[in-house]
């Protein structure tokens, strides 16, 4: 979701014209349409700034899958069917060895 998106949904929601935002934030109203209308890119810290004066506040959220390796994802997929389950069989195996070595 873009910037301009955030702060117009939160305005919106709260029943705000531009003006009274600008009056409740001391950001000036062109500048609350030109990023609503996308024409600038806000500073994280102004984005919350008019956000929290319409009940809302920008928060942190990482995206699902961000961060993964997908390189052994990509090498199981080239293997057939038949290919994976045997690999899949021999890695319950050796988790199985693994794990009756831990009781003894």
């Amino acid at each position: 979701m873009s910037s301009a998106d955030l702060v117009r949904g939160a305005r919106r929601r709260c029943g705000f014209t531009q003006r009274q935002l600008a009056q409740a934030t001391g950001i000036a109203q062109p500048t609350i349409a030109r990023i609503e209308t996308g024409k600038v890119d806000p500073l994280a810290s102004t984005i919350d700034r008019l956000l929290r004066a319409c009940g809302s506040r920008l928060t942190e959220q990482v995206r699902p899958g961000y961060g993964i390796d997908r390189t052994q994802m990509r090498e199981l997929l080239k293997l057939t069917p038949r290919e994976r389950l045997d690999l899949l069989r021999r890695d319950a195996a050796a988790l199985a060895a693994f794990d009756e070595a831990l009781r003894r």
